[in-house]
Parts: C-alpha cells; structure tokens; sequence
C-alpha cells in the first residue's frame, strides 16, 4: 500500500487516486534563460515520483507546463513578440533535448503558457464574478486573498495578520500585502507583447497560469 504525505493534515496517508488514475501536473521549465544543474534538480525528483507510481501500478496522465509569458521573459524579449517566441522556443528545445539525455520519462502533454490564453482569462473571468478579485487604477486584476476564507490553509500562513499595509511588488501595484496579480495590464514597455482579451490588453499573471492548465488538461 502507497501513503504519501498529506501537507494540508499533515498525516501519511493511503494514497487513493479517484478512478484508479492518477492525475500528475508537475511544474515545468521557465524558458527565459536556458535551464541548468539546479532546475533539472526538480525534473528528476518528479521523474522519480512518477517512477515510482507507475511501477505501483498506477495509470499516469502527466501534465508539464511550459512557463513561456512572464516577467522575466518579457523584459529579455524587450517588448518583441518574435524576439519572445524565439528566446522561449530556443530555450524549450533545449530543455527537450537534455531531459531526453537524462532519460526523463516524457510528460503526455506540455502546454505552452502562451496558447491557453483564453483558458486562464476564463478562470479570471469566473473569478472576478464571485468578487474574488479587483482591479486597480492601472487596469490590472488582483486575487483578494481576504475574500478566500482558505486562503493559505495548506501552508498555515496568516496572510490576515499582514493584511493592513500597501505594497508594490515588480511595478504592479497591491492594494493589500498578499493579494497576487492575476492580469497584467499593457504597459508601453510591453511593446507588442500582450493578448487582447475581454479582460483588456495585457497577458495573464504566472500565478493564474497553472491554475488554468492544470484544470484544463487533468
């Protein structure tokens, strides 16, 4: 019998995947520098974890993500989409080529933070509808953390202790201490670096990103 630590109880417990299947979304390459030692780290533990499951005897559907629209991609694009895309793709295909040579078991999907765009502005969407979220002055959409009563269970974290200050985090603006971007509103340096969506010009924050794959392909 399988137990795994449960980080929300703190317990080991039995592992029980719903339908016999389990259902694996492993974080994947930020493809703005090519990857190194310290990054592969990670890919080999979640290789191993999913060794381990299928030598269990476990049906795995595993989903990687591929982080390639954020911060710090925009800026080595400077404001270039076809300078973006050839950093990302360049930097992807390296990351392919040296988890091969590690023998990492291929994912079945990689999806492309880029090309499920209208997935996370629907999430955003759906989000803002329940009054989870703001916008401030700028355009840009926030996750009100103190609207989500279960906002930091599973790391204990007290985020209501901390939630009495302003703060400006990498230029975007927070009206309280915790609450994460969810969209990022075109600036000029962006250059043609955005998405026009129904939630306006801009591209999605990298913490929506997964949110939005995961659900979409698991």
């Amino acid at each position: 019998m399988l137990k795994v630590f449960n980080t929300l109880t703190r317990k080991k417990e039995e592992f029980k995947p719903r339908g016999g299947i389990v259902r694996l979304y492993t974080c994947g390459p930020s493809v703005y520098l090519q990857p190194h030692l310290g990054n592969f780290r990670t890919y080999v533990f979640e290789d191993v974890v999913k060794r381990v499951l299928l030598f269990e005897g476990y049906r795995v559907k595993h989903v990687m993500n591929i982080t390639d629209v954020e911060d710090k991609a925009v800026k080595a694009a400077a404001g270039s989409m076809r300078k973006l895309r050839s950093i990302t793709r360049g930097n992807e295909k390296i990351f392919m080529e040296n988890s091969r040579e590690l023998n990492l078991l291929p994912a079945d999907y990689y999806p492309r933070a880029s090309e499920d765009i209208p997935a996370m502005v629907g999430m955003i969407k759906k989000i803002v509808k329940r009054s989870w979220a703001y916008r401030d002055g700028e355009g840009n959409i926030f996750f009100d953390v103190s609207r989500f009563r279960s906002y930091g269970s599973l790391s204990r974290s007290r985020f209501r202790n901390s939630l009495n200050r302003r703060v400006y985090k990498d230029d975007y603006f927070q009206r309280e201490a915790g609450d994460f971007i969810l969209w990022k509103a075109w600036k000029e340096c962006d250059g043609d670096v955005y998405w026009d969506t129904e939630l306006g010009r801009g591209r999605p924050g990298w913490h929506i990103e997964c949110s939005a794959m995961s659900e979409k392909y698991l």
